[in-house]
């Protein structure tokens, strides 16, 4: 199993610590180092500033929002970044949530599914280099009628195939990710609830392809935290797991809290979900069960954090990416370097 390090967003009051910790990731010998994005800074100025300021570590997008990019930019992005990067670069693609695509960007978050798969195909023939032409229900390429021809990518990726994931949570969705994907991102993993909710979906799709799971990059992000005291390192991540079970999207269309319920926490999520959207965020903290916390995080020391990292191994994770935390540089950096610290322990370092 590998690690990776996840930089969450930038310009989040951290930003030249963020460098810090990249460049921290790559002297220890991180695989990946991610960057996310959703209506603030963007992941690509992100990752070259990254990938500039440092040697081997690769740089990946967690995610490229696919309603604020025509597939065709994302091709050139993609190209670009994994050129000037010396072939360093993944990209990760996800269809963001309802609430940021029509409010932000404008575009109607329907069909996510089909969008995805037509999206991916244009990407991939896209970086391919050959001539671009496309017929889909959400693209076609060149428009019809008009004055626009196929025309191929002028910038030379790095290497010929560009690492692909896609940001999955929902059974279809982690399904289809398993079909046509590289690897998947996930979120609020549990290593005991992640065959059912996760690996076998992924699986499935697979299997539809032709494939096995061999080589697909099982990718889930997991905070990290060290300390003697599990119930004041977990009190921690209270607010963190209340705005995603609670607060992301709609009601309808919380994809986190849905899969709180998969995970065995039903009447906690309406509750916290309910109390979230009332208002009430410090109520909505409260009512987190400790073990929803405890089994989706890396929490305490290094003996116990390389116990909870075999039994993500023993789950199918391939890549284990770390969020940090700690309110000064010191402490994220000192969490990095108890992640490799406890691969080490665990004797899964590959």
């Amino acid at each position: 199993m590998r690690l990776g390090i996840n930089l969450g967003y930038w310009g989040a009051g951290m930003d030249g610590d963020n460098l810090a910790v990249a460049q921290e990731a790559d002297r220890l010998g991180y695989d990946v180092c991610w960057a996310a994005e959703a209506y603030g800074s963007d992941a690509p100025t992100v990752l070259a500033w990254v990938a500039a300021h440092t040697e081997s570590i690769d740089v990946g997008s967690a995610i490229l929002q696919i309603p604020a990019r025509q597939p065709a930019m994302t091709a050139m992005t993609a190209a670009t970044l994994d050129s000037l990067s010396g072939g360093r670069f993944r990209l990760g693609l996800g269809v963001s949530g309802p609430q940021v695509s029509e409010g932000w960007y404008g575009v109607k978050f329907d069909k996510p599914l089909a969008r995805t798969r037509e999206y991916v195909e244009i990407v991939r023939r896209a970086m391919s280099r050959e001539r671009l032409s496309y017929e889909g229900e959400h693209w076609t390429l060149p428009l019809p009628g008009g004055p626009g021809k196929p025309i191929k990518l002028t910038v030379h990726p790095e290497r010929e195939h560009i690492p692909l994931y896609i940001a999955a949570i929902g059974p279809k969705n982690l399904e289809q990710t398993g079909e046509i994907a590289d690897g998947a991102l996930l979120i609020f993993p549990s290593a005991e609830h992640l065959e059912d909710t996760a690996i076998r979906h992924l699986r499935a799709g697979r299997e539809k392809a032709g494939l096995t799971m061999d080589g697909f990059d099982v990718c889930p992000t997991v905070p990290i935290a060290v300390g003697d005291d599990i119930t004041a390192l977990a009190d921690t991540f209270r607010p963190y797991t209340a705005l995603y079970v609670g607060g992301m999207g709609s009601r309808k269309q919380n994809f986190y809290n849905q899969l709180a319920r998969r995970m065995g926490y039903e009447k906690e999520a309406a509750g916290i979900q309910d109390a979230y959207l009332s208002g009430d965020k410090a109520g909505a903290a409260a009512a987190v069960p400790h073990q929803l916390i405890d089994s989706t995080t890396l929490l305490g020391s290094v003996e116990r954090i390389a116990d909870r990292m075999s039994a993500y191994a023993a789950a199918g994770v391939t890549t284990l990416t770390l969020a940090p935390a700690g309110l000064t540089l010191d402490e994220r950096l000192a969490a990095l370097r108890v992640g490799t610290d406890a691969l080490e322990r665990a004797d899964l370092a590959s």
